[in-house]
């Protein structure tokens, strides 16, 4: 029976076909390369090789954009006429959950899958990736601890989980260990495009502009190549120290320029996008024609059902180019879906519409139920994915409409509050200033 490089069956692999695999499977763990496309050629070498559609329908479910999706479904309708084994029973259990919107099943699916099987590198990773869909920031920590003690340094794939381990650390506030641990994993592989990310969240959740910008930059060879799924984001995260700065010429450029300039239409790559443009314009920049051509790109993947913290950022793209219609229709979707039981629907109607809507409010000028809208819903926002730094915009965005709707002692106290945790932010600083200066007499 051929085996993975961690010790398990693949059934219906042939050797060609699994040393494919193996390609795709290091593609994966570090996002640099094309996995889909080494599996499609596994499957064609071997057209009963059961962990290469799985990983290969992994992907597409993850890829939270409805075609995707849909692929996703195909392939488990093909999955279920392959011989499994126990193990590979648990990945389609857990695909099957994913496609149906129950995020939090598909999960504690591989929860248990890792429990019995700690060596399964590709269980461990889709999990880690679902856990940051659902925004579960303790299981993105804890998944990976569970498991680390079975395996050795020298496994294959050993510092892989060192790097999810990292942003997991970094997610659950522990900033010491989680920059440790993923410098040590980018010793072990610097291509670890997941590792390199948790350092710099680490530094923007701490304030560290500068460190940020010198880190991007040291490592910049590893991560901004054609090859990493990572760089647009990891593009994000530099723009983001620049926007700390106030250096906005350089987060224009960084827009323009490696961000959008290919006109990506990989959801993740929106959502930086959206993201970014919209902090932009609550600092006060004109963006201008932008958020035309990102709305544009929105259209293939808001549909009101598939992920909501997408549509949400296409929301953001939507108001910006004034395409009001597609905000409401986006809103009715979550309103009226009261049918839908699976979990993203619960997480459209409790967070994507709060948000939708108080992000409608704000732009157009309506402060004051923007703050109504937003205070509440920010506490439950990690319910429904992301991760702190992405879900930043939704307080900057709330204190914002609290100095615009006129409301001082709400903007001070979130003021306070931001500066608790980024006491250097000049952002955080300047709302604190404009918080006193309008409470004065």
């Amino acid at each position: 029976m051929t085996k993975d490089r961690q010790g398990h069956a693949l059934s219906g692999a042939t050797a060609e076909a699994a040393a494919l695999y193996e390609k795709a499977v290091e593609a994966f763990n570090v996002y640099h390369g094309d996995p889909l496309t080494l599996l499609a050629q596994a499957i064609e070498a071997a057209p009963l090789f059961a962990m290469a559609h799985l990983l290969q329908a992994h992907l597409l479910g993850l890829a939270t954009e409805p075609d995707a999706v849909g692929q996703a479904r195909a392939a488990i309708g093909e999955i279920r006429n392959l011989s499994l084994d126990e193990r590979e029973a648990g990945h389609l259990a857990a695909l099957e959950h994913m496609v149906a919107g129950n995020w939090t099943l598909a999960a504690l699916t591989l929860d248990r899958l890792s429990m019995r099987f700690p060596h399964d590198l590709i269980a461990l990773q889709v999990g880690h990736q679902m856990d940051f869909f659902r925004a579960n920031a303790r299981n993105l920590r804890d998944r990976i601890a569970r498991a680390l003690p079975s395996w050795s340094t020298d496994m294959p794939g050993y510092s892989i989980l060192l790097g999810m381990l990292a942003f997991g650390l970094e997610e659950t506030g522990d900033y010491l260990r989680a920059e440790e641990t993923g410098r040590h994993a980018l010793d072990l592989q610097p291509l670890d495009c997941w590792a390199h990310h948790a350092v710099a969240h680490v530094m923007e959740m701490q304030g560290r502009a500068q460190d940020g910008i010198g880190w991007m930059s040291a490592r910049e060879p590893y991560w901004a190549g054609d090859a990493c799924f990572f760089k647009v984001h990891n593009w994000w995260h530099r723009a983001l120290y620049h926007l700390d700065l106030a250096q906005t010429d350089q987060v224009l450029a960084l827009y323009d320029g490696p961000i959008r300039k290919d006109k990506s239409a990989v959801a993740l790559d929106m959502v930086d996008a959206s993201a970014l443009l919209w902090r932009l314009h609550l600092a006060g920049h004109d963006v201008g024609h932008r958020w035309i051509e990102l709305a544009a790109a929105w259209d293939a993947h808001a549909d009101g059902n598939t992920y909501p913290f997408n549509d949400w950022h296409a929301v953001m793209s939507y108001l910006g180019a004034d395409r009001q219609e597609d905000v409401a229709r986006l809103a009715k979707a979550y309103r009226e879906n009261n049918r839908a039981v699976s979990e993203s629907a619960g997480w459209g109607r409790a967070t994507a519409l709060p948000l939708i809507e108080g992000f409608s409010a704000f732009w157009n000028g309506d402060y004051r139920t923007a703050v109504e809208l937003l205070h509440p819903v920010r506490f439950i926002a990690n319910a429904f994915g992301g991760s702190h730094a992405q879900r930043d915009v939704i307080d900057w965005t709330l204190t914002e409409a609290a100095l615009r709707g006129k409301m001082p002692d709400a903007a001070e106290a979130i003021a306070h509050e931001r500066l608790a945790l980024k006491p250097h932010s000049p952002i955080n600083r300047a709302f604190l200033a404009r918080a006193r200066d309008a409470d004065s007499p």
